[in-house]
């Protein structure tokens, strides 16, 4: 079995750091690179960039709220279209900063509130993912597996990619529990790799609110955020590599 290990990296914003970067970029096949809204600046763009590259992790445009001060994690009342022309920008940004490097940007995830908002949310998931087909149709979707998201990537065309969530837990209807709500966190590393390796055999994920649900996945992330990130994916990784589980990039084909 092979599977991809993605991590929200470069987060860091001037002389404020956010996470161990170079430490995630030796553990992780796809680092999904904060672009200005929720997070970032162009120096920490780049030189994200520039690591991930040295190291041959592939590279997506991680777009968010432009809310630094939320980190992302608020919703903002926006249309639609608004929020499609947002992410534009964003994807934007970083594709310029990946020039320079120069490194590919393979695809595009969307972070925190406004991935969840696009989890349930049709029309914003079509914003989401119409954007990134106009800016070029070849650009990978990375979406939360089983939610409108993901639908409206496929819908439109777009190479699109199903990833769960190592750290985080789940609801029956497919979408992450609310962060600050009970079953939120998963900050055990036994219990988070466990879990996941009973996913892998058996394709359901527990949730908070009823029986396992199917999901399907080609992506496994864990947040680079937490004091406990590095660690966390360390162990993830020797537990399933001990199981056999083989691990590359989801967009290497």
């Amino acid at each position: 079995m092979k599977i991809d290990l993605n991590s929200d990296l470069g987060e860091s914003f001037g002389p404020w750091q956010m996470g161990n970067d170079a430490a995630m970029l030796q553990l992780v096949n796809s680092a999904n690179i904060a672009c200005g809204g929720h997070a970032s600046d162009p120096e920490t763009m780049f030189q994200t960039l520039k690591t991930a590259a040295d190291r041959g992790v592939h590279v997506g445009a991680h777009p968010g709220y432009n809310d630094r001060e939320g980190f992302g994690r608020r919703v903002i009342p926006m249309q639609p279209a608004e929020i499609g022309r947002m992410v534009a920008a964003q994807i934007g940004a970083l594709q310029a900063m990946a020039r320079l490097v120069p490194v590919k940007v393979h695809y595009v995830k969307a972070h925190g509130a406004l991935a969840n908002l696009a989890a349930g949310n049709k029309e914003v998931a079509l914003a989401i993912a119409r954007t990134v087909h106009a800016i070029d149709p070849d650009l990978a979707l990375l979406a939360i597996s089983g939610t409108c998201l993901e639908e409206a990537g496929r819908e439109l065309g777009l190479a699109t990619y199903s990833e769960i969530f190592a750290d985080r837990g789940y609801q029956s209807n497919g979408q992450l529990v609310p962060r600050g709500s009970d079953g939120a966190m998963i900050h055990d590393a036994d219990a988070a790799a466990e879990r996941l390796l009973d996913f892998l055999k058996t394709g359901l994920m527990p949730v908070v609110d009823g029986d396992p649900i199917p999901l399907k996945a080609q992506s496994i992330c864990v947040h680079g955020d937490g004091p406990s990130a590095v660690a966390m994916a360390q162990q993830i990784r020797a537990r399933l590599e001990a199981e056999g589980v083989a691990f590359a990039p989801f967009t290497a084909g």
